[in-house]
């Protein structure tokens, strides 16, 4: 049941997909209700060349409002889910608005600070430096002479946006109810994941958050400029930073003028982006020209820190290993990485799988790294993630965008960049840190917890089989030759298990003792080291044993 309150947008959104000749969008979403459709295209202005579907995509986002155009930038980011020709006329979507009058905006400042601009700023200019969507900018100064920018959200835009997005989610589960392929691209998911990223963006105090998590993970690196919060005149629907200036960053002319050197500024920007990803594992996640300044003496200054991504060490490390594997060139290790990395709604063929990657592969054997393109070898990865249904995790997504966008400004900035060449280093720390000894402590640790909590759970899982059984009756049909290897197999594996938590728990009863007592840890430092050592030679023995008994 439709809230009456939300009818209307309802059908003002099936009106316009209507009008754009998307019936069948409309149709898997339930829309076809709210209004009657006709053969063909209506309402929109007649040109000699018809317009293509990705375009009538893009005007139909366009005309519905600030939500959808937020939500067309982010699918045109989703190479995972579309194809290019959309790609392209999706990030064309620029997100502009009328511009909110200077009274509404002077009314909305007392509201939020308790006193108007006037009293709060030296100077503050009514006159927007841009206006978007969700906000507007103003410049202005502070009474010390700190020139800084004022950002500003515009009055009754939670409220449509809120609306817009529990409609989304609505249409979504009613496509994933019509649509059999709906489940294959995950489109709750995507709504709901879509929901809390456009949320996060509307909160100012979220973003001043994140802009000084950026300048702390770059206090010791003076060639990025990341600016100040002025927390006295931000709150969440103001937010109050050092204003930026300088060149544009593809402003070609003006950096060759101004004595910058494009190769230098073009090897700093992209180590600023694999630095994010990395090693920070927290980037930013929309890096374009009109948000990246090239100040004095080739300074970047970035700003808009609205949109970002997390990277944890879980899927670091899936990262890393897929990396190894596309490193080497090595579909065996490769198919499965990517496996671990992506999502998969139904079953998915592995050994094709790693034909396909063996292929794709093949093209770049003999090449030396500086000689492979990265958005070519992107574009075949990700057309091969759509042909097998799987589909990458937003913040995968977000790396592979950000990887083309800096190979994109590198090249603009210095025709001979190579974009693999500087992000390999990163990478190959981070795949050496995945497979350091530490790493694998953490690991095991963590299997050792795993396993503890399943032991745990065990006797009530049993029980329910059990209950099933007598329920339902079950019959198991086995050769008398079958039995004694699978108990032995069984045997074996209890066995590692055992000697795994036994491992863990001497890991975690170090870390333990060094953390509550450091001066009893060094009077034991020795004897333990020696016992530890003695413990993982026996171990290690034991299960180097046990696996060649497996293999006889």
């Amino acid at each position: 049941m439709v809230p009456s309150n939300q009818s209307a947008r309802y059908r003002e959104i099936a009106e316009v997909l209507a009008r754009h000749g998307l019936g069948f969008l409309a149709g898997i979403t339930g829309l076809e209700r709210w209004v009657r459709f006709h053969h063909g295209v209506l309402g929109h202005q007649p040109r000699e060349q018809p317009y293509t579907n990705p375009e009538h995509l893009r005007l139909a986002l366009e005309q519905l409002g600030p939500t959808f155009i937020k939500l067309g930038q982010l699918l045109s980011t989703r190479s995972d889910l579309l194809p290019p020709d959309y790609l392209q006329e999706l990030a064309k979507l620029q997100d502009g608005a009328p511009p909110v009058p200077g009274d509404t905006v002077r009314e909305l400042i007392r509201q939020e600070l308790g006193t108007g601009p006037e009293e709060l700023f030296a100077e503050f200019d009514e006159e927007p430096l841009a206006s978007a969507s969700i906000g507007q900018a103003h410049a202005a100064t502070l009474e010390d002479g700190t020139p800084v920018v004022v950002k500003v959200r515009r009055p009754g835009v939670v409220a449509r946006i809120q609306e817009d997005l529990e409609i989304l989610q609505n249409l979504a589960a009613q496509a994933t109810r019509r649509w059999d392929a709906a489940a294959d691209y995950n489109l709750t998911g995507i709504a709901g994941e879509f929901a809390r990223t456009l949320r996060a963006e509307l909160d100012y105090l979220q973003e001043g958050r994140n802009a000084e998590r950026f300048a702390e993970n770059f206090a010791r690196d003076p060639g990025l400029h990341i600016p100040r919060v002025f927390w006295h005149t931000t709150t969440s629907r103001v937010l109050t930073l050092e204003r930026v200036s300088g060149l544009k960053v593809d402003d070609l002319d003006g950096l060759d003028r101004a004595g910058i050197d494009r190769r230098a500024l073009a090897n700093r920007a992209v180590g600023a982006i694999a630095k994010m990803i990395f090693e920070d594992g927290f980037f930013h996640a929309d890096p374009h020209p009109g948000n990246l300044f090239i100040e004095t003496g080739g300074r970047i200054g970035l700003i808009d820190f609205g949109m970002v991504g997390e990277v944890d060490e879980k899927l670091r490390q899936q990262l890393a290993v897929l990396l190894v594997a596309l490193a080497r060139a090595d579909p065996e290790r490769a198919g499965p990485a990517l496996l671990d990395l992506s999502v998969a709604k139904r079953p998915v063929d592995r050994a094709q799988l790693r034909a396909d990657l063996a292929a794709v592969m093949a093209l770049y054997q003999d090449r030396r790294l500086a000689e492979i393109e990265i958005a070519p070898l992107i574009g075949k990865l990700l057309a091969l993630l759509r042909d097998h249904h799987l589909q990458l995790p937003r913040e995968i997504v977000l790396i592979l965008k950000m990887v083309l966008m800096a190979e994109g400004m590198g090249v603009r900035l210095d025709p001979e960049f190579n974009v693999a060449e500087t992000l390999n280093p990163y990478a190959q720390r981070l795949a050496l840190q995945s497979l350091s000894p530490f790493a694998y402590a953490k690991r095991l640790g963590r299997a050792g917890v795993d396993a503890a909590e399943l032991g745990a759970e065990l006797p009530g899982k049993l029980r329910r089989i059990l209950d099933a059984i007598d329920t339902d009756g079950f019959e198991l049909h086995l050769r008398a030759a079958e039995i004694e290897p699978l108990l032995g197999r069984a045997e074996r594996i209890g066995n590692r298990v055992v000697a795994g938590l036994i491992a863990a728990a001497f890991i975690r009863g170090l870390g333990e003792l060094v953390v509550a007592d450091k001066d009893e840890f060094r009077r034991w430092a020795r004897p333990l080291m020696g016992a530890g050592l003695g413990a993982a030679g026996t171990l290690g023995s034991y299960l180097a044993w046990t696996g060649r008994r497996k293999k006889r």
